[in-house]
């Protein structure tokens, strides 16, 4: 029964995968179809990193900005539902702490995006925190560099 679910669980995030791919590759509508269908699929009481996940992802392929914080928070949410839930041994635990500085990264160009400064240079520096606890690799320095680049535009405001 728990490989069962496992392999379930690895279909789901397979199909998240695959509507990633689909945004990377340009097809924001299809990507957002996909991801839409999925979350319906999974519902509030779905796995927490695939809910976290998705909603990160769907908050790239929209194109109001008020409807890319309204995702980029829902990830927030899925993320700390996760973390909050979950003892320290849960497999999943490092991917979604990992998820946090991006996150919060995001919510910060959501909020400039907005206008709202004040917003966006908290959850800068929620992103630059959490940031600390990420590997010297490529992901975590693109997310450092992010940040840097984020924190630059801010300056200007």
């Amino acid at each position: 029964m728990v490989e069962q679910q496992e392999a379930s669980e690895d279909a789901v995030m397979t199909r998240i995968g695959q509507a990633i791919m689909l945004l990377h590759g340009g097809d924001r509508e299809e990507a957002r179809n996909r991801f839409g269908a999925l979350w319906s699929e999974l519902g509030a009481d779905g796995d927490a990193l695939h809910r976290c996940t998705l909603a990160h992802y769907m908050a790239d392929t929209q194109d109001d900005p008020g409807d890319e914080l309204a995702w980029d928070l829902r990830a927030l949410t899925a993320a700390e539902g996760a973390g909050g839930g979950w003892s320290a041994e849960h497999r999943d635990l490092p991917a979604v702490r990992a998820f946090y500085p991006s996150l919060h990264l995001n919510l910060a160009a959501d909020y400039l995006k907005l206008q709202r400064p004040d917003s966006a240079r908290i959850h800068l520096q929620w992103a630059r925190a959490a940031a600390e606890s990420l590997a010297d690799d490529g992901y975590g320095d693109g997310v450092r560099a992010a940040i840097d680049r984020l924190e630059l535009r801010l300056r200007e405001q």
